[in-house]
């Protein structure tokens, strides 16, 4: 709906408020269709009245979506989304609920409707009663969350999910207008009407979906002429519908100034190598990489050094590179940023090992308990709520067995440890926003090491408390941090392995160099 022309959500608007003020004209001439649909109302409060143990539950319903409550509710939602940057839905939401709310008072000022004669004396209300009031917040409110879950929600299950809750929360506050003797049934379809048509008209008017940050922004300049090639490698498994993927990026990419995209899909065989390789040789301009972080390593380390820049569109559940350079996880504010973000040389991790064919990370790689939870996370689960998979496997594992570990920095003697995991970083922030290594820098040219040692279950508490807090100087040999160019981690045995999330196997030893400045990526424009 956000992506079609205006005149659709316009067209459903007028014919939505053109109903309203049908059904709030026979109201108003008590025509006879609307009083014999108004009569079932008192059927159903004596069917309610009958029922004492509803008489609670439909009186917290009615106090839960007063007017009170819902501004509360509406206010929240609108900071939470100006915080998390979505200004333009942030503002809709308050322009939608605040103008359902003037014309629900306006109306009901001048359709002059009285009150059902069969309310609950104990609560009788004297106010006007078309439109209800109630049913048109709900209803608008119900719809902005509909609308919302479209927008930002990327799973299909959790958008379902949020989707029928709203509207479910608007049905249960209409049958509790009824239910309770507040309103006339045509009050709480007058109101539904309202709520609708107002939020439709909203979105015909202002759209939600955000701007280019670079609209007011000064032309990048250019070290030598672009042609403006655009490739796009995709893995498809990633988005919902390839179609509209490269549909709403063909789209874009125009509207910025960029040919349209030649696309590459990866394969089972082949997660983005062979893809960004064939796209540097077709001579594009500019990379798109939309997947997970497996596919955008691959693509970031074949155009390592070619002065080609990759625009990262996360699609994955860690989405660990895009969260440290700042990437919004906003799909279509990401594939902006793609199209006119500033280039920014990061660095890259060479690795090798044991049992292991030399190849690269971008983020970090681990040893123990922290590889164990990627090993262990279950991929089912991953799909339905994304991240939260790895706490699960993280609670399964917190005893994971200490390891013996040897560690050499930058060619130095190897000195010796006991950790239960050993994570050597390239970003600071890892799973779950975590900022496991708050000196870390992508761009600075070195590697971050950290050993945790929690000797006790409940020691991992207090120790991730002092790691998060960066109070460390009372965590004695539990915590243990290491920074240089070269890292070399050898275990005694055995042990786990990942690299940016992706299990490795088994193996006692990880060699890692990282080599400053050797990719360049597409990241916001700084002011």
């Amino acid at each position: 709906m956000l992506d079609r022309p205006r005149r659709t959500p316009l067209l459903a608007s007028l014919i939505l408020l053109a109903l309203f003020v049908a059904v709030a004209g026979a109201v108003a001439a008590e025509w006879a269709w609307v009083m014999d649909l108004d009569s079932h109302g008192e059927a159903a409060r004596d069917w309610a009245g009958e029922r004492a143990w509803l008489r609670e539950p439909l009186r917290a319903i009615e106090l839960a979506f007063g007017t009170a409550s819902m501004t509360a509710v509406t206010t929240v939602l609108t900071l939470a989304l100006f915080v998390k940057g979505h200004r333009r839905a942030a503002i809709l939401v308050a322009a939608v609920m605040a103008a359902t709310a003037l014309l629900t008072y306006v109306t009901k000022v001048f359709v002059g409707r009285g009150r059902p004669v069969w309310q609950d004396p104990e609560y009788f209300l004297h106010s006007n009663a078309f439109p209800s009031g109630h049913t048109s917040s709900a209803a608008a409110f119900a719809g902005l969350v509909v609308l919302l879950a479209v927008m930002l929600v990327r799973r299909p299950g959790i958008r379902r999910l949020v989707s029928t809750l709203g509207v479910l929360t608007w049905a249960v506050v209409a049958a509790d207008r009824i239910l309770l003797g507040r309103h006339y049934p045509s009050d709480v379809v007058g109101g539904t009407l309202l709520g609708l048509g107002v939020l439709l008209l909203g979105v015909a008017l202002y759209n939600p979906l955000p701007r280019s940050h670079a609209l007011k922004a000064e032309p990048l300049p250019e070290a030598y002429p672009s042609a403006r090639r655009l490739a796009v490698v995709l893995n498809p498994i990633k988005v919902e519908s390839v179609e509209q993927f490269q549909t709403l990026v063909t789209q874009m990419a125009i509207e910025s100034g960029w040919n349209e995209p030649r696309w590459y899909l990866t394969t089972v065989e082949d997660s983005g190598t062979g893809q960004a390789e064939q796209a540097a040789v077709d001579g594009a301009d500019l990379v798109i990489v939309c997947g997970g972080d497996g596919t955008v390593r691959e693509v970031c380390a074949e155009l390592a050094g070619t002065g080609i820049p990759v625009g990262v569109v996360p699609a994955g559940t860690g989405n660990l590179l895009a969260r440290n350079l700042a990437v919004p996880l906003f799909i279509r504010a990401a594939i902006d940023i793609a199209l006119t973000g500033q280039d920014r040389a990061i660095d890259m991790v060479e690795v090798d090992g044991d049992g292991l064919e030399p190849t690269h990370f971008m983020v970090m790689a681990g040893m123990g308990f922290d590889a164990a939870i990627m090993e262990g996370v279950n991929e089912d689960l991953k799909k339905k709520v994304g991240w939260l998979a790895y706490v699960v496997s993280g609670l399964k594992g917190l005893m994971f067995p200490a390891m013996k570990l040897e560690i050499s920095v930058d060619d130095m003697p190897f000195t010796k440890h006991r950790a239960r995991t050993c994570v050597i970083g390239n970003v600071g922030s890892l799973q779950g926003g975590m900022n496991l290594l708050p000196d870390a820098a992508i761009d600075d040219g070195l590697l971050d090491v950290v050993l945790l040692y929690p000797r006790r279950f409940l020691s991992w508490i207090p120790l991730v408390l002092r790691v998060l807090t960066r109070r460390e100087h009372n965590a004695g040999e539990s915590v243990a941090r290491m920074t240089g160019r070269k890292v070399v981690v050898r275990a005694s045995g055995e042990v786990p392995r990942q690299l940016d999330g992706d299990t490795i196997g088994l193996g006692s030893e990880l060699r890692m160099e990282c080599i400053h400045g050797r990719v360049l990526v597409r990241v916001p424009r700084t002011v």
